[in-house]
């Protein structure tokens, strides 16, 4: 563990490795700006400016000279936004920065953000530390925060329902609306019926913890109101399992429409 944290300071500390973005239309002149060794070494890769292909290239200390990554003919990322997320995945660790000007900045760097999602709530993720710096015209902190709200929904949606109970799923929604100043309001169980609910008590009646409805508000109460619904049925089996096996491990899901609506609030008053 030493040695990686070593590996990871010295990579922090070190000039960042340019990534090129290279189209179908942009590829002679990426190609033409590498040095020879490089582009006879993209030329003996077969490298292909396809959308997502990358192909580091080495320098001649045998270390990563600079990357090329395939956009398609998709020249502002316009059609595939996020594809900066397979940067996450696919390149060795290290510190890398996209080399050029980018149409939209901001979104290409929160495409990386999200593609270093991990769900590690039951084992460890990876050692391996890949950073991208943000480029020029990006707002770190609104695109570091929009990152970290989508990633706690990931995480709601990832957790399995033995372990995200109406209860667990009630209890991340009220810490939200107290963190941001929000009235909070929760109506559990039997009182459902009596507040004109009963859909929602008679979705979760059967279950061992009480169905229940969070509601908070915030904002201006003179400005337009707007209304986020999400729906949170931590599992559902249709009343009987009539499904195959296999599609009972994502019935953890079936909150993803409460999650959603979490994490935009969670944006919306994070971002004021």
């Amino acid at each position: 563990s030493k040695v990686l944290a070593m590996s990871a300071k010295d990579a922090a500390s070190a000039a960042p490795i340019p990534v090129f973005l290279a189209s179908e239309t942009s590829w002679p002149t990426v190609s033409s700006g590498l040095s020879g060794a490089a582009r006879a070494y993209a030329e003996a890769n077969g490298f292909q400016p396809k959308s997502g292909r990358l192909l580091a290239l080495p320098g001649a200390s045998g270390a990563i000279e600079a990357v090329l990554f395939g956009i398609g003919s998709d020249e502002g990322l316009a059609e595939q936004p996020f594809l900066t997320g397979k940067l996450a995945t696919e390149l060795p660790a290290g510190r890398y920065r996209i080399a050029g000007d980018l149409a939209d900045p901001e979104t290409a760097y929160l495409g990386f953000l999200l593609g270093r999602y991990r769900f590690t709530r039951y084992k460890a993720g990876e050692a391996r530390e890949v950073t991208l710096d943000a480029p020029a015209g990006c707002d770190i902190r609104k695109i570091g925060e929009i990152a970290r709200a989508v990633n706690a929904g990931r995480d709601l949606i990832n957790t399995p329902a033995n372990d995200l109970t109406t209860e667990d799923l009630a209890r991340f929604a009220r810490k939200l609306g107290e963190r941001h100043g929000a009235a909070v309001t929760e109506i559990v169980g039997e009182d459902l019926l009596k507040q004109n609910f009963p859909l929602i008590h008679a979705v979760g009646r059967a279950a061992a913890f009480p169905p229940r409805l969070v509601e908070f508000r915030w904002g201006d109460p003179a400005a337009p109101k707007v209304t986020l619904v999400g729906k949170g049925v931590v599992f559902d089996t249709g009343g009987l399992n009539l499904k195959p096996d296999n599609s009972m491990l994502l019935m953890r899901k079936d909150m993803g429409g409460a999650a959603a609506a979490l994490t935009a609030a969670d944006i919306l008053m994070t971002l004021g």
